[in-house]
């Protein structure tokens, strides 16, 4: 059994899409480290229709239960009124915001030929506007704190994939907008730096509802007796939590890979060969220039279920 640290004590952490899988994970493990918690969730189906209340209140209850604090929040924070209420939940009820986790989503996979537009927009909406509009809501408080003398120690932990770095066949729209929040989080470590506020980025790989049909086998429960449940989404969020906590200090602008026991620093891209002519090229000189330098660069990282 896990100790806790309570390395978390005193902050107030919101957690989106927190009613179930890795959000619920990551809200119960920041609530056992001392944050009280936001726990933020639509409550909506897999593929984003329907609303409900119940999932972020349930968690709520087994934070309760456990002797945590914690409050529900079941707005959509890929509306900015959503958003703005979601941030305001946590100054209104506790006085004060130290940590964001962007964790919302769901999936509606289809091959390109098939993927309809409304799907496109409602995957993107959910993954990158869902994360854009809570840091810009969160940022705008941090940095009036900032600029009032009261510099916050504010973390952001934003939620890639897998399929964000090196793409996934059948998921055009949700590879996306993964890789979309990738961009987002460097632009707002860059930005944001200057106002104490750190933001990094995980991908993680986990049993949930939108992992369960895709990696059916290579992600089941282990048998009875099983040491460790390599898959279980509450692997991931040790190291949610310590991007959360004030310990973290220094550490922003990264994108970490989470799974099972396997914690990886991504490097993202990097120039790799190049060639200068110093004029323009001609098409038959840029191809035969580009074929060479691809000769000696190392081979990209393959896409998930390509064949």
């Amino acid at each position: 059994m896990t100790t806790s640290t309570r390395i978390c004590a005193g902050r107030v952490a919101v957690v989106t899409g927190a009613g179930r899988g890795l959000g619920r994970a990551h809200a119960l493990a920041l609530a056992a480290e001392g944050a009280r918690v936001v726990v933020n969730d639509i409550g909506a189906a897999l593929d984003g229709s329907g609303k409900a209340a119940g999932p972020a209140a349930e968690v709520v209850a087994e934070i309760r239960a456990a002797g945590g604090d914690a409050v529900a929040h079941a707005g959509d924070i890929a509306t900015s009124d959503g958003a703005a209420a979601l941030i305001a939940t946590a100054l209104d009820t506790y006085g004060r915001l130290d940590t964001l986790v962007n964790n919302a989503g769901f999936l509606r996979d289809r091959m390109l030929v098939n993927l309809d537009e409304d799907d496109w927009d409602a995957v993107l909406r959910v993954h990158l506007k869902g994360h854009f509009l809570p840091l810009k809501h969160a940022a705008a408080h941090w940095r009036a704190e900032a600029k009032a003398g009261r510099t916050p120690e504010a973390r952001v932990v934003n939620t890639s994939s897998g399929a964000g770095l090196s793409g996934s066949v059948g998921q055009g729209n949700y590879s996306a907008a993964k890789a979309g929040i990738l961009g987002l989080t460097l632009v707002a470590a860059a930005e944001m730096g200057r106002y104490g506020v750190q933001v990094n980025a995980i991908a993680p790989a986990a049993r949930t509802r939108m992992t369960e049909q895709t990696f059916a086998e290579t992600m089941a429960a282990p048998q009875d007796g099983a040491a460790f449940d390599a898959m279980a989404p509450e692997n991931v969020s040790p190291l949610v939590v310590w991007l959360s906590a004030a310990a973290s200090a220094g550490v922003t602008g990264r994108v970490f890979e989470a799974e099972a026991g396997r914690i990886t620093v991504m490097e993202g891209w990097h120039p790799g060969p190049t060639a200068d002519k110093g004029a323009r090229w001609t098409p038959a000189e840029a191809g035969e220039t580009a074929l060479k330098l691809l000769a000696s660069a190392r081979a990209p990282e393959g896409v998930y279920g390509a064949s």
